[in-house]
């Protein structure tokens, strides 16, 4: 039986993806505001999640990154589960949070569908495109790729998620400038972070002694091994 075996490293991006993405779902019931501009706090950290994403896509390829984007998923609906079974068990007598915590919490079936294929076609589509984009530019250009990728991955993303998560509940006009909002916050993030990215890949790299490109890859989501 062949085992494969992870480095260090390899798992600490896993993990800084997966803390990523969850802790940016439970943080998202919060909405900011500044000046003109509302969007839920998860928009602070979710973001991190891409920018890794990018990483285990650019160094390990997107065989790995399709690991760890389902690992992300399934880790995440776990979260999801526990919380509602929290939610669904009897409250002491004596505790008083119980509206509390399902306010903050509680998710609707409508917003968890919406939460859940956003992530999976985002992500995807984040890891595809740079991974093609890779082959395309001979490996040059990363600023080009990694930005390139989650115009199109953070997208996809907010298209999906506020259509599904809002249709019919706000104006087709408020529903626009939510997906826009949205993605141009989350754009800009990852391109600010593109001097961060550039070090975490170079050093990956010369420890790793790694580089992949997905020539032959077969980019099916769906095929794990």
């Amino acid at each position: 039986m062949k085992t494969e075996k992870f480095s260090i490293w390899f798992v600490l991006c896993v993990a800084v993806f997966v803390t990523s993405l969850i802790t940016a779902n439970v943080i998202s019931v919060k909405l900011i505001q500044l000046g003109g501009l509302v969007f839920p706090a998860g928009v602070v950290i979710f973001p991190i999640s891409y920018i890794f994403g990018d990483v285990l896509t650019e160094v390990y390829g997107y065989q790995r990154a399709r690991l760890v984007i389902w690992l992300g998923f399934v880790c995440n609906l776990l979260c999801v589960a526990a919380i509602w079974l929290a939610q669904i068990l009897p409250a002491a007598s004596f505790w008083q949070g119980q509206d509390a915590f399902v306010q903050i919490l509680g998710y609707t079936p409508r917003l968890l569908l919406a939460s859940f294929l956003a992530y999976l076609l985002g992500e995807f589509a984040n890891s595809f495109v740079l991974a093609r984009l890779k082959i395309a530019t001979a490996g040059k250009w990363l600023w080009l790729r990694t930005i390139g990728s989650t115009l199109v991955g953070e997208g996809l993303d907010s298209i999906v998620f506020i259509s599904l998560a809002f249709a019919g509940t706000i104006p087709a006009a408020g529903l626009l400038t939510a997906i826009l909002t949205q993605w141009l916050i989350k754009s800009t993030y990852e391109a600010a972070a593109t001097p961060l990215t550039y070090l975490v890949v170079n050093f990956l790299k010369r420890v790793e002694s790694l580089d992949t490109f997905d020539r032959t890859t077969d980019f099916n989501p769906l095929k794990m091994f």
